[in-house]
């Protein structure tokens, strides 16, 4: 709880210089790199078989189910990791779904996202939220609607910032219908990565470093404005508008430095 201590004595101005740096790095040059390497989103997905491309989303969508049922019930056996414990773990998840090609690659699939899944809501109870919470457990699968690795941003992480969407009984039912097409295409392209046997494991392991490290920033960011806005008393839509000034203003300097 340290951590929360020293973030509520914070002033917000320079907190929100932190997340933006947090923001920036989250789409930083490992991702670039990878994109890169892959090629565009629509030729990894080409690389699929036509049975798993036609079964992405229905597939992404039962291993999302299963992930937030699994990795809340983890909760009660295992405690929350550091960051680089759960990109250690989910690196060599990477490599070993990887080694087998696509049939190991589609194993790995589920335990992945949930191993993703447990290390948001690590950084949400670092943040001071209980992930026991229907709101945080829901705000932890939208963590998943951020433009995700070897995606551009195009300006929907903004709004998925400082949406809102109303808790009724069917919620999460309906954010993971939401999440699911965007997600599959992220999945998608990293069992395109993780295709080929035994390289699919170096690049599985790869794909899957960026994936972790990627989410828990991003999740990092969320969790952070939502504490920020509690701690001092701002509405999160002025956070966010203050986090899009700084955003650009990165992206500035770092035009300009190239």
């Amino acid at each position: 709880m340290q951590d929360i201590h020293l973030i509520r004595n914070l002033d917000p101005e320079a907190e929100l210089d932190r997340l933006a740096t947090c923001y920036h790095r989250a789409n930083g040059e490992g991702i670039r790199i990878l994109n890169r390497i892959g090629g565009q989103a629509e030729g990894l997905l080409d690389r699929l078989p036509a049975p798993v491309r036609a079964g992405l989303e229905s597939g992404t969508e039962q291993a999302l189910r299963v992930a937030v049922r699994a990795a809340q019930g983890s909760r009660r056996a295992v405690p929350d990791q550091k960051e680089w414990v759960n990109t250690a773990l989910s690196t060599a998840m990477g490599a070993a779904g990887g080694f087998g090609g696509l049939s190991t690659a589609l194993w790995e699939l589920p335990a992945t996202t949930t191993l993703l899944l447990r290390a948001i809501q690590g950084v949400a109870a670092e943040n001071g939220f209980d992930p026991a919470e229907k709101n945080v457990q829901f705000d932890s699968v939208r963590v998943f609607s951020s433009a995700g690795p070897l995606e551009a941003d195009d300006g929907a992480d903004m709004g998925f910032l400082s949406a809102r969407m109303a808790l009724t009984g069917n919620s999460m039912q309906r954010l993971i219908s939401f999440v699911t097409p965007r997600l599959a295409r992220v999945l998608g392209q990293k069992l395109a990565a993780q295709a080929v046997p035994i390289m699919g494991a170096v690049t599985g392991a790869g794909t899957n470093y960026l994936y972790s490290r990627y989410y828990q920033q991003v999740a990092q960011v969320h969790f952070g404005l939502r504490r920020l806005a509690m701690d001092a008393d701002i509405p999160q839509e002025e956070l966010v508008r203050k986090l899009a000034q700084r955003m650009r203003q990165l992206e500035g300097r770092g035009a300009k430095a190239t």
